[in-house]
């Protein structure tokens, strides 16, 4: 029996984490079972459970790990509000509702994600907290209590708007529904602290 350091062992999981969330994202996570998971991973169903204790255990990971990549992600923008403007126009793009697979975790799969096990919904939320912390910190740097709130506001508009988009038949009105959701999120973050 051949045995494997940890690095292999790491870049293993690693595989897995990441061929899920793809598959998550595009086939939701209902529609990936465990061998089919392992099938896109190159690896076999009983290698499934050295890394993972449960299915629930692999979506936690993976959708955390999808939004850590969103994160980084975010670092690729310039500060400021002009910056901001660039992520709302790219999120909220017809090559992002056209690629779920390579986009949003949140888009692709809140429905599911709220139907999930309270420590996966408990991962979501500290995961997507640190998005809506960065984009607040670039928002509103000294004030980020309130632009936290004004953040994941914004943060849930973009996310109903692409999944709108993407379950319309007409792409032209889903590009319209789009380039609307531009035009209020940048709206509601330009607005001032309400009274």
């Amino acid at each position: 029996m051949v045995r494997y350091g940890k690095e292999h062992k790491q870049a293993t999981r690693q595989r897995i984490v990441e061929t899920a969330g793809r598959r998550f994202k595009r086939d939701g996570i209902d529609g990936s079972g465990v061998a089919t998971l392992m099938k896109d991973a190159g690896l076999t169903n009983g290698a499934f459970y050295a890394h993972f204790e449960s299915k629930e255990d692999l979506v936690a990971t993976a959708v955390c790990e999808q939004l850590r990549g969103q994160r980084e992600w975010l670092t690729s923008f310039e500060p400021g509000r002009a910056g901001i403007e660039a992520m709302v126009r790219t999120y909220l793009s017809p090559e992002h509702r056209d690629n779920p697979e390579e986009g949003c975790p949140s888009a692709a799969l809140l429905d599911e994600i709220s139907r999930c096990a309270d420590p996966t919904k408990q991962a979501y939320t500290d995961s997507v907290l640190g998005i809506i912390d960065d984009i607040a910190a670039r928002l509103a740097p000294r004030d980020l209590r309130s632009a936290r709130v004004k953040v994941l506001s914004v943060y849930a508009l973009m996310v109903g708007t692409l999944q709108l988009a993407r379950a319309l038949a007409d792409r032209r009105l889903a590009d319209e529904v789009l380039e609307q959701g531009i035009r209020n999120a940048l709206a509601a973050l330009d607005a001032g602290p309400e009274h």
